[in-house]
Protein backbone atom coordinates (compact mmCIF):
# COMPACT_ATOMS: atom_id res chain seq x y z
CA UNK A 1 0.00 0.00 0.00
CA UNK A 2 3.23 2.46 0.85
CA UNK A 3 4.58 1.88 -2.51
CA UNK A 4 1.31 2.33 -4.37
CA UNK A 5 1.11 5.96 -2.55
CA UNK A 6 4.46 6.66 -3.43
CA UNK A 7 3.54 6.00 -6.71
CA UNK A 8 0.52 8.00 -6.61
CA UNK A 9 2.74 11.22 -4.96
CA UNK A 10 5.99 10.85 -7.64
CA UNK A 11 2.46 10.93 -10.66
CA UNK A 12 1.05 13.70 -8.63
CA UNK A 13 4.49 15.97 -8.49
CA UNK A 14 5.95 15.19 -11.91
CA UNK A 15 2.08 16.45 -13.48
CA UNK A 16 2.14 19.48 -10.88
CA UNK A 17 5.63 20.31 -12.23
CA UNK A 18 4.34 19.99 -16.12
CA UNK A 19 1.58 22.02 -14.93
CA UNK A 20 4.52 24.75 -13.92
CA UNK A 21 6.62 24.49 -16.72
CA UNK A 22 3.92 25.38 -18.93
CA UNK A 23 3.31 28.68 -17.01
CA UNK A 24 6.64 29.33 -18.04
CA UNK A 25 6.89 28.16 -20.97
CA UNK A 26 7.97 30.37 -24.38
CA UNK A 27 5.14 29.15 -26.52
CA UNK A 28 3.27 32.37 -26.47
CA UNK A 29 6.74 34.22 -27.31
CA UNK A 30 6.41 36.20 -30.46
CA UNK A 31 8.55 34.90 -33.50
CA UNK A 32 11.30 37.20 -33.76
CA UNK A 33 10.78 38.29 -37.19
CA UNK A 34 12.90 40.53 -39.09
CA UNK A 35 11.57 42.54 -42.38
CA UNK A 36 12.24 45.79 -43.82
CA UNK A 37 9.23 48.53 -43.41
CA UNK A 38 8.16 50.81 -46.75
CA UNK A 39 10.66 53.40 -46.15
CA UNK A 40 13.52 51.09 -46.46
CA UNK A 41 14.30 50.80 -42.30
CA UNK A 42 15.44 46.95 -41.13
CA UNK A 43 13.53 46.03 -37.88
CA UNK A 44 13.55 43.07 -35.86
CA UNK A 45 10.51 41.92 -33.56
CA UNK A 46 12.46 41.95 -30.54
CA UNK A 47 13.55 45.89 -31.14
CA UNK A 48 10.02 46.37 -29.86
CA UNK A 49 11.00 44.80 -26.92
CA UNK A 50 9.24 47.15 -23.89
CA UNK A 51 6.75 48.33 -25.92
CA UNK A 52 2.95 47.00 -26.71
CA UNK A 53 2.87 45.86 -30.67
CA UNK A 54 -0.15 44.85 -32.77
CA UNK A 55 1.32 43.18 -35.40
CA UNK A 56 -0.93 43.39 -38.14
CA UNK A 57 -1.90 41.31 -41.25
CA UNK A 58 -3.73 43.29 -43.84
CA UNK A 59 -4.55 43.62 -47.67
CA UNK A 60 -5.38 46.81 -49.31
CA UNK A 61 -8.32 44.37 -51.01
CA UNK A 62 -9.80 43.50 -47.73
CA UNK A 63 -13.03 45.79 -46.78
CA UNK A 64 -12.50 44.73 -43.09
CA UNK A 65 -9.09 45.67 -42.94
CA UNK A 66 -9.60 48.88 -44.79
CA UNK A 67 -12.82 49.63 -42.53
CA UNK A 68 -10.44 48.81 -39.36
CA UNK A 69 -7.67 51.31 -40.55
CA UNK A 70 -9.63 54.59 -39.31
CA UNK A 71 -9.41 52.52 -35.57
CA UNK A 72 -5.78 51.58 -36.28
CA UNK A 73 -4.48 55.45 -36.98
CA UNK A 74 -6.20 56.41 -33.89
CA UNK A 75 -5.04 53.75 -31.79
CA UNK A 76 -1.61 54.63 -32.86
CA UNK A 77 -2.28 58.22 -32.04
CA UNK A 78 -3.69 58.08 -28.63
CA UNK A 79 -1.10 55.12 -27.07
CA UNK A 80 1.58 55.49 -28.69
CA UNK A 81 3.21 58.08 -26.67
CA UNK A 82 2.75 55.67 -24.12
CA UNK A 83 4.56 52.96 -25.81
CA UNK A 84 2.49 51.13 -28.26
CA UNK A 85 3.27 50.70 -31.83
CA UNK A 86 1.35 49.18 -34.77
CA UNK A 87 2.86 47.06 -37.68
CA UNK A 88 0.85 46.95 -40.37
CA UNK A 89 2.33 43.31 -42.52
CA UNK A 90 0.48 43.45 -45.97
CA UNK A 91 0.40 39.29 -46.85
CA UNK A 92 2.32 38.54 -50.11
CA UNK A 93 0.15 38.36 -53.15
CA UNK A 94 -0.79 42.21 -52.52
CA UNK A 95 0.94 44.10 -54.88
CA UNK A 96 3.69 46.48 -53.24
CA UNK A 97 2.65 49.79 -54.98
CA UNK A 98 -0.95 48.81 -54.34
CA UNK A 99 0.54 48.97 -50.23
CA UNK A 100 2.52 51.81 -50.94
CA UNK A 101 -0.20 54.12 -52.09
CA UNK A 102 -2.55 53.13 -49.36
CA UNK A 103 -0.13 53.70 -47.11
CA UNK A 104 0.59 57.49 -48.71
CA UNK A 105 -2.68 58.11 -49.22
CA UNK A 106 -3.82 58.14 -46.07
CA UNK A 107 -0.53 59.17 -43.95
CA UNK A 108 -0.78 55.72 -41.73
CA UNK A 109 0.98 56.89 -38.98
CA UNK A 110 2.81 53.32 -37.65
CA UNK A 111 5.09 51.17 -39.42
CA UNK A 112 4.05 49.46 -42.91
CA UNK A 113 5.49 46.66 -44.25
CA UNK A 114 5.31 43.84 -47.33
CA UNK A 115 5.34 40.16 -46.36
CA UNK A 116 6.80 39.72 -50.16
CA UNK A 117 8.49 36.47 -49.42
CA UNK A 118 5.40 34.73 -46.80
CA UNK A 119 7.84 34.15 -44.07
CA UNK A 120 6.52 36.55 -41.71
CA UNK A 121 3.33 34.71 -41.56
CA UNK A 122 4.65 31.90 -41.67
CA UNK A 123 6.20 32.48 -38.19
CA UNK A 124 3.16 33.53 -37.28
CA UNK A 125 1.53 30.18 -38.02
CA UNK A 126 0.90 30.53 -41.50
CA UNK A 127 -1.38 33.67 -41.46
CA UNK A 128 -3.93 33.61 -44.31
CA UNK A 129 -6.68 35.12 -43.36
CA UNK A 130 -7.20 38.96 -43.36
CA UNK A 131 -7.11 41.07 -41.04
CA UNK A 132 -5.26 38.66 -38.31
CA UNK A 133 -3.14 40.49 -35.32
CA UNK A 134 -1.59 39.82 -32.61
CA UNK A 135 -1.14 41.74 -29.47
CA UNK A 136 1.90 41.51 -28.35
CA UNK A 137 2.92 42.93 -24.80
CA UNK A 138 6.35 44.54 -23.73
CA UNK A 139 8.21 41.24 -22.69
CA UNK A 140 7.31 39.60 -26.37
CA UNK A 141 4.48 37.35 -25.77
CA UNK A 142 1.11 37.11 -27.58
CA UNK A 143 -1.31 38.24 -24.90
CA UNK A 144 -4.14 37.83 -28.03
CA UNK A 145 -4.76 36.96 -31.47
CA UNK A 146 -7.90 39.15 -33.34
CA UNK A 147 -9.15 37.68 -36.54
CA UNK A 148 -11.55 39.81 -37.97
CA UNK A 149 -14.03 42.24 -36.36
CA UNK A 150 -13.17 42.66 -32.71
CA UNK A 151 -14.75 44.81 -30.21
CA UNK A 152 -12.69 47.34 -29.90
CA UNK A 153 -13.79 48.35 -26.02
CA UNK A 154 -12.11 44.87 -24.96
CA UNK A 155 -9.18 45.81 -27.65
CA UNK A 156 -8.25 49.31 -25.65
CA UNK A 157 -8.85 47.00 -22.32
CA UNK A 158 -6.50 44.79 -23.71
CA UNK A 159 -3.56 47.70 -24.59
CA UNK A 160 -4.63 49.77 -21.37
CA UNK A 161 -3.47 47.37 -19.48
CA UNK A 162 -0.78 45.31 -21.42
CA UNK A 163 0.50 48.92 -20.95
CA UNK A 164 0.45 48.75 -17.19
CA UNK A 165 1.98 45.68 -17.51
Amino acid sequence: MKHILRIFALLFISLSLTACDDLFSDENTAPNVSFQDLKGVRHELNDFRDKVVLVKFWTTDCTTCIAQMPDNIAYQEEYGPQGFDIIAIALKHDPIDYVRNFTESRQLPFIVASDTDGEIAKAFGDVRMTPTAFLIDKKGRILKRYLGLYDKDAFRENVEKALRG
